[in-house]
């Protein structure tokens, strides 16, 4: 039975392992700490109950004792892109938008933009909207009430 536990903890330990370099956000390394303790228990001759506990437990105090250090070294804050910073912002329209013709372009910080109205009504030249959402190469906009 400990021949199959090992090849279990192995592949376990092999899944923690490829989890964590496909993720790099440290949410398997503990697993694969507890699943090499695991292993070890296995070739020992430790029961299966005694290495399921093994793991249990290495894992858990793994990632109570390193998981604060490691965050607060991997923790730099959350930037936002360029794209979120302009969500919020005020933008003219240079060139009415009509979702039936598929026209429109806003101008937002000296940039012109394709754009599209949020809620789909059309918005006339020289109004100032609000950028609401952005995708690759367009804005969606909506009428700014407060000018």
């Amino acid at each position: 039975m400990n021949g199959l536990m090992n090849v279990i903890w192995i592949a376990a330990l092999v899944t923690f392992i490829l989890i964590e370099a496909a993720t790099f956000s440290l949410t398997s390394v503990w697993f694969a700490v507890g699943a090499l303790a695991a292993v070890i228990a296995s070739a020992l001759g430790a029961s299966v109950a005694v290495q399921i506990y093994i793991f249990v437990g290495v894992s858990f105090v793994t990632l109570i004792l390193s998981r604060p250090m490691v965050k607060k070294f991997m923790s730099h804050g959350y930037t936002p892109t360029n794209g979120e910073l302009d969500i919020g912002k005020n933008a003219v329209v240079i060139e009415r938008i009509d979702p039936v013709s598929g026209t429109g372009r806003v101008r937002l910080g000296g940039v012109d933009w394709g754009a599209k109205s949020a809620d789909g009504a059309p918005i006339e030249e020289g109004e100032t909207v609000t950028v609401t959402g952005k995708g690759s190469a367009f804005l969606t906009v909506s009428r700014s009430y407060n000018n």
